[in-house]
This record gives structure tokens, sequence and C-alpha cells, in this order.
């Protein structure tokens, strides 16, 4: 991505534009489901809104747009406004991802209809576009699924273990950052995380994508 930058710069903002929408509606997405859920938290901290602003982490999105995988500024929550805090949680932080995985298959569709008109065919930069918006969606619904606090996937798995397991798996939280950086940090040439959600996000986007726009996606 930092090559990108130097070499092809308006590649690079569309990129960012399209990274910072699929962040934005991943962040208002959690904040959305927990107003609904009774918590006011978010609302009140101005973050349920789909303005870019409101929503970037400032190592998070640097990463996502010069590593490749990073995430947006957390959304607050209070668990003392939850009626259900174990369930609501893991709904709450559910929310991000899933709503990335609908954006990234509305696209999709989208882009199914698109290559069948005469006139989208004309303008390639489109369906380019309309691509790379799947792909980052899919990315991004991907990696924080990984189970590893401060990462949406740590909340989802306390939400669906059995109580008697839930505190144990709380405890972990405090750990959290130092297990993200081994997976993020390329101590072999790679890093780990790639190895593991690369199989995953390739096996979406290639259900999701026409076989024509599969190459330089995956």
């Amino acid at each position: 991505m930092f090559g990108l930058f130097t070499q092809n710069p308006v590649e690079f903002i569309i990129i960012a534009i399209l990274l910072l929408l699929a962040i934005s509606v991943h962040e208002f997405s959690h904040a959305l489901i927990a107003d609904h859920l009774g918590d006011p938290t978010a609302r009140l901290s101005g973050r349920l809104t789909l303005n870019p602003a409101a929503h970037i982490d400032p190592i998070g999105t640097l990463l996502l747009l010069f590593v490749g995988f990073g995430w947006g500024k957390p959304v607050p929550f209070d668990p003392f406004n939850l009626r259900e805090p174990k369930r609501d949680a893991a709904l709450i932080s559910f929310a991000g991802p899933g709503s990335n995985l609908v954006m990234a298959i509305l696209t999709s569709i989208i882009l199914r209809v698109a290559i069948y008109i005469p006139f989208v065919f004309l303008l390639p930069l489109v369906t380019d576009v309309l691509s790379l918006f799947v792909y980052f969606n899919v990315l991004l619904a991907i990696f924080n699924l990984i189970p590893v606090h401060p990462l949406d996937g740590f909340k989802v798995v306390a939400g669906l273990l059995p109580k008697k397991y839930y505190y144990d798996w709380l405890s972990l939280e405090k750990y959290g950052i130092i297990f993200l950086i081994l997976l993020i940090f390329p101590f072999f040439g790679s890093s780990p995380v790639i190895a593991l959600i690369s199989p995953i996000i390739n096996f979406l986007v290639s259900l999701l994508l026409p076989a024509s726009h599969l190459g330089g996606i995956i």
C-alpha cells in the first residue's frame, strides 16, 4: 500500500476512500445496535454517524491504509445499560463485521448487475472500484472477527461461551494487544494473521465476485 502511495497517488486515494467508507459503516453499525439495545453512550459520544472523521483511529486506520489490515476507533458502550450484557455485548461487537459482510454482498449484487449494462463496460473503473469495495469489506469483517482483544471477535466469542467459561475468557483481555502484535508482526517474513485469514477472505471473495473480476483482487 505504501508503494502504491508513491507510485500511483490517485489509485491510493480511491482505495483510501473505499477503506474509510467501509470503516465508517462498520463503526456506525456498532453504535446503531448499542443505541437500539438501550445504551446511548455511542450516540452521546457522536459515534452514531457515517462521518469518517468520527471513526478514524490513528493507529488502526494508518495500518489499514499502509499495511492492509487494521481497525477503526473503538465505539464505546456501557454494559450496565444493557439488559443482557453478555449477549448484547456480543451483538454490538458482531454488528460491525456483520455490516461489512452485508455491504460486500450488496456491492456484489450491484456489480453483477452492472457488468450487463453496456454503459458501465465503457467505465472499467466503476467495476474495479466495486470489486475493491467487496474485497475491503470482506477483509475488514474477517480480520475483526479474530477472537483477540481489542478486535470484535473477542466479545463475539465471549457471548457464545457458557457462563462457566465466560469470565476466564474475559481475563485474557489484558493480554490482547500482545497476542495481536504477535499475529501482525512478520517474524518469519510474513505476518501470521495473513496465513490465518487469507484463505477465508479469498474463499468469500471468490463467491461474491464474478470470475472476470478476481484477477488482481485475490
